[in-house]
């Protein structure tokens, strides 16, 4: 008997060597919470991998990854651990510096979906806004401040902030 989530061992009456159930579980958990892994999307295990540490498996896996295509792979003294990633799981990569998010299909390294950014209270950054034409015509033109419009309107469209 497993939990729903993500595969925990659970114990039941009358069981022999609750133990090694519970140890399993508490394994798991180990790497579940607050997880971090080396990094994403390899396909063959690491060489010499320390106890605790842990990847992301890759879309083609290979050695003693076999079967496991995304799953988290966690190494312990008595081997690999394999857990499945349940959408709208966040994991830190650390050799990328970034938040991995699994979509349900697929693991997204490094990007964040989000209606806005609020930093103390203020909201700095929303949804993209509408296209702003390039400035034309006019009765005076200023060349240098029109060069200054066109590239404050440049770094917004780069930035996604406008639309092209």
């Amino acid at each position: 008997m497993y939990t729903d989530r993500y595969s925990l061992p659970l114990l039941y009456a009358g069981q022999a060597q609750k133990e090694m159930t519970f140890n399993e579980a508490l394994t798991r958990l180990d790497f579940l919470t607050s997880p971090a892994v080396e990094a994403m999307a390899l396909d063959a295990p690491p060489d010499n991998p320390v106890t605790g540490q842990c990847w992301i498996v890759g879309a083609a896996p290979n050695g003693s990854w076999i079967g496991h295509a995304g799953a988290l792979a966690g190494w312990t003294e008595g081997g690999w651990r394999f857990m499945a990633p349940r959408a709208g799981m966040f994991v830190w990569v650390l050799n990328e510096g970034w938040w991995a998010r699994f979509d349900g299909d697929i693991w997204l390294g490094g990007d964040i979906a989000a209606r806005s950014i609020t930093i103390e209270g203020v909201q700095v950054v929303a949804a993209r806004q509408p296209s702003i034409n390039n400035p034309i015509g006019g009765g005076t033109v200023d060349i240098e401040a029109r060069e200054k419009l066109i590239q404050i309107l440049e770094a917004l469209r780069v930035h996604g902030l406008i639309a092209s």
